[in-house]
């Protein structure tokens, strides 16, 4: 059950006296559903902040209070990737919005629902206080992000407030999923409410239902699966539901269809299946490019790039796109990737398409995946330098007998050296590839896994937590418990792999690749980073003896409810898969 956090920031009880505008705004995010609000301060909410602990008596939603805006979003990322649903976010001001923004980005390319709420200044200039309102007040804030968020609002009197709060929760449910973006003028929040106004009610604006396959599209689907001798599915950005997961099984095993996942995104098919093809990469080489190769049918089930990965693959096969991600495709951003040729585009959720096909066919859909706790693997062999396969077999006895969730994974991790055999076994990474999601996104999965009997661990790049790090304060402040294991290479190894590669090309020394990606002299205590923040935190551990003890230790402080960080010391290397893709081209 979701931990009670009734006594943490309660306000005093306030009764009586008028109604306020910024009131209605906070009732109606309660009227939304919306179970917390993630913020960092801002005096252009300060009425909606004021409502919030005192109209509502800070509880549905509760405030979880951020000490950076990058985090408040991120935060509400890591809860949409458990839930599938949206966590409401307020961001101060144009300034807020900025700081934020990188985090919209990830959330906007992960395609995960978010409803965020920003402020401005007055907009009637004769209103503005001197200096601070007129740096923080745009002629058109949400140009900022416009070109990745889904839709956006600047309502100019309460009303509109409330109805495009109804409209943009809305939006940011229908698939395809994405952040949505309204903002509020100060004055409207500080403003009495007019009389006889009423809110609208969200019952009558419910989340119109995805468009399903027509029965034309499902017989030639059906007919190019039963010609085919070798289809491949790529399956990729799918839901964390159990059904569905069934389905997708039930549907590769009736066709024989090899799939091919990815660790970009989250676990969406059993991994140790004779019909998966791994290991689940960044990028796509060694068997699963040679089972595109040998395919006489792909189909892409809203995968992360498909022409990108057949290029890359060398295949030439008929194709089948399943996928709604072209209608959040834009002139700004190139997260849509380069077109798919296909012979048939389903614009529908993957998961829809094939709960419809295997119900056509009468599949039986009943064998949903049963949570499996951790088992060790190997034995430990402890050495200078813990490489990543020495850490990937550590993790494994440590966490041995528990349920665990993996949040996240480090870009140098082998996808081979783990299973996953249920939808919350693995949730994948950030989107935009945005280094300093890791903490926040930890911290908001980990909130949402509370009532799931998961253990929420996270394999974090010493870079990520570095920009992430204050991120940390907002778990230990609200009690959420998790184990936060820095892969710490000292290094900016991403570039290392790239300079590498340039001094190769130019025939230049290949020694001096980490000058100016070494985080070194000093290095950076995490442990004390973490302790300073209220976690309790253990290390740094160098071998997998360390390491092993170092997560048992973890675990029992976890399920006492404490968010732990263990400061875990690697060799600086990344999966062959990993370099090798990450250096295809010149990018």
């Amino acid at each position: 059950m979701p931990r009670d956090r009734s006594d943490i920031e309660k306000p005093e009880p306030h009764e009586g006296g008028e109604t306020w505008g910024s009131d209605l705004i906070a009732e109606m995010l309660r009227d939304l559903g919306f179970r917390h609000v993630a913020l960092n301060p801002g005096s252009s909410f300060r009425g909606l902040h004021d409502s919030l602990v005192n109209h509502l008596g800070n509880t549905d939603p509760t405030m979880l209070l951020c000490l950076h805006e990058e985090h408040a979003v991120a935060i509400a990322h890591g809860w949409a990737k458990v839930t599938g649903e949206p966590m409401a976010v307020i961001l101060h001001s144009n300034v807020g919005l900025m700081h934020g923004s990188m985090a919209i980005y990830n959330a906007w390319c992960d395609r995960v629902p978010m409803a965020i709420f920003g402020a401005t200044g007055p907009v009637d200039a004769d209103k503005r206080r001197p200096w601070i309102d007129w740096i923080h007040t745009s002629r058109d804030q949400a140009s900022i992000v416009r070109d990745y968020v889904k839709w956006d609002d600047q309502p100019a009197s309460l009303p509109a407030s409330l109805a495009s709060m109804v409209r943009g929760t809305t939006i940011t449910r229908t698939a395809p999923c994405a952040p949505t973006y309204v903002c509020f003028d100060v004055s409207v929040q500080e403003g009495p409410v007019p009389d006889g106004l009423q809110k609208p009610d969200p019952a009558l604006y419910p989340v119109p239902e995805a468009p399903g396959p027509s029965d034309r599209q499902l017989s030639q689907l059906e007919e190019m699966l039963s010609r085919a001798k070798r289809p491949v599915f790529l399956m990729g950005r799918m839901s964390r539901s159990e059904a569905d997961w069934a389905a997708r099984v039930a549907l590769a095993e009736r066709f024989e269809a090899r799939v091919v996942t990815d660790i970009k995104t989250g676990a969406v098919f059993p991994t140790a299946h004779p019909l998966h093809v791994g290991p689940p990469a960044f990028f796509v080489a060694g068997p699963p490019a040679q089972a595109l190769r040998e395919a006489d049918l792909i189909i892409s089930f809203d995968w992360v790039d498909p022409a990108g990965a057949l290029r890359e693959a060398g295949a030439t096969a008929p194709c089948v796109n399943v996928s709604l991600d072209h209608q959040l495709a834009n002139g700004w951003s190139l997260d849509h990737m380069a077109p798919l040729p296909a012979e048939l585009h389903i614009a529908s959720p993957p998961d829809t398409v094939i709960t419809a096909l295997a119900t056509r066919l009468g599949l039986d859909t009943s064998a949903l995946p049963a949570p499996m706790p951790i088992a060790k693997r190997d034995t430990l062999q402890d050495g200078d330098q813990m490489s990543m396969e020495h850490f990937s077999v550590a993790l494994s006895h440590g966490l041995d007998g528990e349920l665990a969730c993996l949040v996240r994974l480090p870009l140098g991790w082998d996808g081979g050296s783990w299973n996953f055999g249920h939808p919350l076994d693995y949730l994948g990474y950030d989107g935009g590839a945005g280094i300093g999601s890791g903490p926040g996104m930890l911290t908001g999965a980990a909130l949402a896994l509370e009532d799931t009997g998961r253990l929420p661990v996270a394999v974090l790049g010493d870079g990520d937590v570095m920009m992430g790090a204050s991120a940390l304060w907002t778990a230990a402040r609200y009690q959420v418990p998790f184990i936060c294991i820095v892969c710490n290479n000292r290094s900016f190894f991403n570039d290392e792999v790239h300079q590498e590669k340039i001094a190769k090309m130019r025939d230049r020394p290949v020694g001096n690749k980490a000058i100016g990606q070494a985080i070194t002299g000093p290095d950076i205590d995490f442990r004390q980073m973490a302790e300073a923040q209220g976690l309790s935190a253990i290390g740094p551990v160098s071998d997998q003896s360390g390491l092993a003890a170092a997560i048992r230790e973890a675990i029992t402080l976890c399920k006492s409810g404490k968010p732990v960080l263990i400061d875990a010391r690697v060799a600086p290397e990344y999966a062959k898969a990993m370099s090798d893709g990450m250096t295809e081209t010149g990018g």
